[in-house]
């Protein structure tokens, strides 16, 4: 899965920025596989499903967003299952999202501009230290000088 989700981020990528970024990607991916196991996992306890109906509904919205071009893509969605299936999934997610925005108490705390500059000054440390970390690992490499050595 990881294998996948990465070649999907990085498919538009030259093959010297896939070997640069390759570490962030698999992260990457991964936070994206762990989000959508979740979000699936809240999906089937709250037995949600997307019917043909409600897919139908949204491609006849995309259809009336595009004057002109409703064969198109009628046709686009009629010949490409993975389209039509990737709408689906998306239509799915968004549904999970708005289950969990239904069911969120949201609080409101009213701070002080001493209190923000706080909370905001413990969140760059915070990142700092993140960043300082992965850092001294790379300058953690030796470093030799080599000379030239003329010979007369």
């Amino acid at each position: 899965m990881i294998e996948q989700e990465t070649s999907l981020i990085t498919k538009n990528l030259k093959t010297e920025d896939k070997e640069k970024y390759k570490r962030d990607n698999e992260a990457l991916a991964k936070s994206r596989i762990k989000i959508g196991l979740i979000l699936n996992e809240l999906g089937e306890k709250n037995n949600l499903k997307i019917s043909d109906e409600e897919v139908s509904s949204e491609i006849n919205k995309q259809i009336k967003g595009m004057p002109g071009q409703e064969k198109m893509v009628l046709e686009y969605y009629q010949k490409n299952p993975s389209a039509y299936q990737s709408l689906k999934g998306s239509m799915y997610e968004e549904k999970i999202i708005n289950l969990i925005k239904s069911k969120i108490k949201i609080n409101k705390k009213e701070i002080d501009t001493k209190e923000a500059e706080k909370i905001i000054f413990e969140f760059n440390k915070l990142n700092m230290d993140k960043n300082s970390t992965v850092k001294t690992k790379s300058s953690e490499k030796t470093k030799t000088k080599t000379k030239k050595i003329s010979k007369k």
